[in-house]
């Protein structure tokens, strides 16, 4: 779990790792990339094996590991998820297949990843909705019926949803060790509803009918 630093504020300071996890090419290290840099590059490389980003806040830290998506690098990248505390799961919204691999990836996350480990789901390429092949509506499904914490479509070219995205998941981690570590009732400002959140670029984050 996240590991508080020293001073008098020790409960709201924290360090959390996060995974990416999806098929080869649906824009991981570009999401990455935008969410470090602000910056969008077109012309990434694939990703070899694991990659690692920090983010730092005022009172947060966040690990940010991009894992490659082929086959051959599996072995190194299932030994990142032991310490993971989230996991965010990638797919490209104009490749049905990717979307299609997603089971096969919360698999691995439950098979490999800690019991507690929060799951959140991420629809990318939103800027190409013209070529779109997975609906909106079937990531929830998805996502519901995975007890995922939510579900975003993102855009890293037109920095669409990506603070969100992190944003999110940040303040979920936090939520979860705060009553884990004290027992206390959170700020207002943090919700303690884990049923999915969607959030498309039409459609401000809304909860999921369950």
């Amino acid at each position: 779990m996240p590991f508080p630093s020293s001073g008098a504020d020790d409960a709201f300071d924290y360090l959390f790792k996060i995974i990416l996890i999806g098929d080869s090419n649906v824009g991981k290290t570009c999401v990455v990339h935008r969410f470090k840099t602000g910056q969008y590059n077109e012309k990434q490389q694939n990703t070899i094996g694991v990659d690692f980003t920090v983010r730092s806040g005022q009172k947060l830290t966040i690990q940010v590991w991009d894992t490659a998506g082929q086959e051959r690098f599996r072995t190194i990248t299932q030994s990142y998820y032991r310490s993971a505390h989230g996991a965010i799961l990638a797919y490209d919204l104009t490749r049905r297949s990717t979307f299609e691999s997603i089971p096969h990836w919360i698999h691995e996350i439950e098979k490999y990843g800690a019991a507690n480990l929060v799951m959140m789901l991420i629809g990318n390429k939103s800027d190409s909705l013209d070529k779109r092949q997975v609906l909106f509506e079937d990531a929830c499904t998805l996502a519901e019926k995975h007890g995922l914490l939510a579900v975003l479509e993102t855009s890293a070219k037109e920095a669409q949803n990506i603070e969100e995205v992190f944003t999110l998941m940040a303040k979920e981690l936090i939520a979860r060790n705060t009553l884990q570590l004290h027992g206390e009732n959170l700020p207002n400002s943090f919700s303690l509803d884990s049923r999915p959140v969607i959030a498309s670029p039409s459609v401000e984050k809304t909860q999921c009918s369950c």
